[in-house]
């Protein structure tokens, strides 16, 4: 299926400037876009915010296809948001709202970019173990974290080859046709990372 073949954290090597910053600023500048989503009001702003994450991307040598890649799975939610704010509180508001949530979504993927996934899991680890202290466990949840980054694109790559079978046989508009295999499938890959994680005594409270 074509979710198998990669990760949602579609590192790409090289020598930017952006590659050679730490790991802390990185997380710090979309801890910063998120923040900012809810702050900006204005939508030239969250355009200018906007472009100028584009630029950082396109300076790391990832390429446009690549930015386009991350953005083009939200393309049609985003479309039905900007459509319903739009009628409920007017273009500007409309603009504004799904502008900022496409500097989330570009701010990430400049991260996951720029960065190994191991090194990612790892200053996951690092920022988490300071809450050792009231029971939290770094490792466990940089494994969450890990098994996310596989799981999201393997269901997608379902998703899209179901709905190719679908389409083939004619069922496209059938949600049975659609829904009942993904989620079978879904399951099952579940199934086996538990299976996985479970013979590895991976995941597993400490006595």
């Amino acid at each position: 299926m074509r979710g198998h073949g990669f990760l949602l954290a579609n590192y790409v090597p090289g020598d930017s400037l952006v590659h050679r910053t730490p790991l802390a600023v990185k997380f710090l500048l979309v801890f910063a876009c998120g923040l900012a989503s809810f702050i900006i009001q204005d939508w030239r702003i969250s355009t200018a915010v906007l472009a100028g994450l584009c630029g950082l991307f396109l300076l790391t040598g990832a390429g446009i296809k690549r930015l386009w890649r991350a953005i083009r799975p939200l393309a049609a939610v985003l479309l039905v948001i900007g459509l319903f704010q739009w009628w409920q509180l007017g273009a500007p508001t409309a603009a504004r709202i799904v502008l900022n949530i496409l500097v989330c979504v570009v701010a990430a993927s400049l991260l996951t970019a720029t960065t190994p996934v191991q090194k990612l899991l790892d200053g996951v680890v690092k920022a988490a173990t300071p809450f050792k202290r009231i029971g939290a466990d770094p490792e466990r949840f940089a494994l969450t974290i890990g098994i996310m980054l596989r799981s999201i694109p393997y269901i997608a790559g379902t998703f899209a080859d179901v709905r190719d079978s679908a389409r083939a046989r004619g069922l496209e508009r059938n949600p049975r046709a659609l829904i009942l295999p993904v989620f079978i499938t879904s399951v099952a890959f579940a199934r086996q990372t538990g299976e996985a994680l479970a013979a590895r005594g991976l995941g597993e409270a400490e006595d």
